[in-house]
C-alpha cells in the first residue's frame, strides 16, 4: 500500500511540474492573468498570432491584452472575454 501511495504521489508531482512549466502569469493590479502557454500555442499553431514578431518574449500591456493580442482573438475563438474570466485575485 505504501508503494502505491508513493507512485501516486510521484505521478501527481510530475503532472504538476509539467503543468507549471506550461503556465504563464502576468501580474496585474486588477488580478493576475494566468494561462497555459502550450495550449494556446497548440491551438493557434502560429507564434506570431500573439508574439507579433518577437517569439522569444512579449510585453503584454493593457492595450495589447484588451486588443489584438488577447481579447480580439478570444472573441473570434469563443474564449473568455469578461474581466474576471482572465483576471483572478
Amino acid at each position: 500500500m505504501k508503494k502505491l501511495l508513493i507512485v501516486v504521489m510521484l505521478v501527481a508531482f510530475t503532472i504538476t511540474l509539467a503543468y507549471a512549466a506550461d503556465t504563464v502569469t502576468y501580474e496585474n493590479s486588477k488580478g493576475n492573468v494566468t494561462f497555459n502557454h502550450k495550449a494556446h500555442a497548440d491551438k493557434l499553431g502560429d507564434c506570431k498570432a500573439c508574439h507579433a514578431g518577437e517569439p522569444a518574449k512579449i510585453a503584454i500591456d493593457k492595450d495589447a491584452a484588451h486588443g489584438a493580442a488577447c481579447k480580439d482573438c478570444h472573441k473570434a475563438q469563443s474564449g473568455p472575454t469578461k474581466c474576471n474570466d482572465c483576471h483572478k485575485k
